[in-house]
């Protein structure tokens, strides 16, 4: 596995200009070493961060079947299946039939879950607090917007225009 110095964006003198004008070379070598970051410190209280995912979804939009799960969390089907079955083991979340149609269930997440989610939520609070540490509020509010607006406009397919 890479360290984290091997993924350093910028070595100085010792990284040619053109790399560093590589948008998506910093992005990516950010993206890997948070991803890092926040999956140490997600495993450190035993979860991943899907188990986060999961459980942010079910509390904002409530109950949900396992399709309309993978379809907002953005886990793969087959991946899902595997947390789901994490967090009913642990008590975090509840899978019944759906009254409506009893080949699908429908999943809810318990109070185990919701005190499980705010546990979850103050690691990654923590670690957002670690990497954007040279950041003051404002240039992270700044950070978030800008790059929400750029991931805003590749979703809406940029390469039509």
């Amino acid at each position: 596995m890479e360290s984290g110095d091997e993924l350093r964006f910028d070595r100085g003198e010792a990284t040619p200009e053109r790399l560093k004008g590589q948008f998506s070379r910093l992005v990516g070598m950010t993206a890997v070493q948070t991803r890092r970051v926040a999956s140490e410190a997600l495993g450190r209280v035993g979860a991943h961060k899907d188990h986060f995912v999961v459980l942010a979804v079910l509390d904002e939009f409530g109950p949900a079947s396992q399709a309309t799960l993978a379809d907002r969390t953005r886990v793969y089907r087959s991946n899902l299946v595997a947390i789901l079955d994490d967090l009913e083991n642990d008590g975090r979340i509840r899978r019944a039939p759906d009254p409506a149609d009893k080949r699908r269930n429908v999943i809810t997440i318990t109070e185990s879950g919701e005190r499980r989610l705010d546990e979850l939520g103050r690691v990654l609070d923590d670690v957002n607090d670690r990497v954007l540490a040279p950041l003051d509020h404002e240039e992270r509010a700044r950070l978030f917007a800008l790059l929400g607006r750029v991931n805003g406009y590749l979703d809406d397919g940029f390469e039509k225009r």
